[in-house]
């Protein structure tokens, strides 16, 4: 019997109709477009107005969507790993309040945070269950509505962030596509520099936190730059190096979008031209958990079978980490 590996089988993502633009926000903040995107490559992002709904408002249309695309129902999802710094409540989990939502009544499910490299730990996460044997469909949600975490009046954050939802199904395969590797790392030295302080249990909602924007988030910049500059293109390199990877193997860098020019340096660090690296930035800003499924839904009709790709990402805590994967199928967006 050969090997089972946990192939993606589908995406499919969603982001909100509203549209936040750079001239948008200069009215907001002290700032322009050409500042923008020469340090981030940002040009919009979407924007979750609606007050009624939450993250897992955002995960219904991209789950619905990538069940029809793969003509599945929702009863035959085994397990559902939702990846989120934003969940609808701290409990129940958004996973089963998705679950609920769209109908998976034979899933059972849990959130999953590890900040913006969420999504590759999640994939990680449930590729084992598929690999044991003991499930055969996982799906794997990435997504954030950031919006309700970010203080327009700084614009340190409010420039980079945006709401959105992408997700993954895992089945087992046998031809030896899908998840290849991954190496997943954390720090949590890097609690200081960025976080959200309030709402959790060393500083519990007050007036006080109110008061002092602790539910916001907050990045120290020049240090999560400098150190995610410097991980995240180690680690999509120490990836490939482990599994005697050159340039010449990979098809496609499928990078958290945070910032154009993180990105640019570990494509560089991976030795690989632009042409092999997949960038939505622009339209979509940070979202988050939800950057690297929004990608390959993006990109979806550019993948083919048997591509290699990596997947790189880093996040606040600080985690960060890189997922080799063998593409499983022509891809045909819609």
């Amino acid at each position: 019997m050969n090997k089972i590996h946990a192939a993606i089988t589908a995406v499919h993502g969603y982001v909100p109709d509203y549209v936040l633009t750079n001239h948008e926000l200069e009215k907001m903040v002290e700032t322009n477009d050409e500042w923008i995107v020469s340090r981030t490559g940002i040009k919009e992002r979407r924007i979750l107005k609606d007050v009624t709904q939450a993250t897992s408002d955002l995960a219904v249309p991209a789950v619905e969507g990538l069940l029809k695309k793969r003509g599945i129902s929702a009863e035959e999802i085994d397990l559902i790993i939702f990846c989120t710094s934003t969940p609808d409540m701290l409990f129940p989990a958004t996973a089963n309040i998705l679950a609920d939502k769209v109908g998976a009544k034979n899933a059972w499910g849990y959130d999953l945070q590890a900040a913006c490299s969420g999504f590759i730990y999640g994939l990680t996460t449930g590729a084992q269950f598929i690999e044991s044997g003991h499930h055969k469909k996982v799906l794997v949600v990435g997504g954030d509505t950031m919006s309700r975490v970010i203080n327009y009046e700084d614009r340190a954050t409010c420039i980079l962030f945006g709401d959105g939802c992408g997700c993954a199904l895992l089945e087992p395969n046998e031809e030896g596509l899908g998840i290849q590797d991954a190496i997943l790392k954390s720090d949590g030295g890097g609690k200081d520099y960025l976080n959200i302080r309030g709402g959790g249990s060393l500083h519990p909602a007050t007036h006080e936190t109110v008061d002092q924007k602790l539910h916001y988030a907050f990045q120290e910049g020049q240090t999560v730059f400098k150190f995610a500059v410097t991980n995240m293109a180690n680690v999509a390199a120490e990836i490939m190096e482990k599994n005697n990877l050159t340039a010449d193997d990979i098809k496609w860098l499928i990078p958290h979008q945070a910032n154009k020019r993180i990105i640019d340096a570990t494509a560089n660090r991976m030795g690989i031209g632009p042409e092999k690296v997949a960038i939505n930035i622009e339209k979509y800003g940070n979202t988050t958990n939800g950057t690297i499924p929004l990608c390959l839904w993006d990109w979806e009709s550019k993948l083919k079978k048997g591509d290699n790709l990596i997947l790189a990402a880093f996040g606040g805590g600080f985690t960060w980490g890189s997922v080799y994967l063998k593409w499983a199928y022509d891809g045909n967006k819609s």
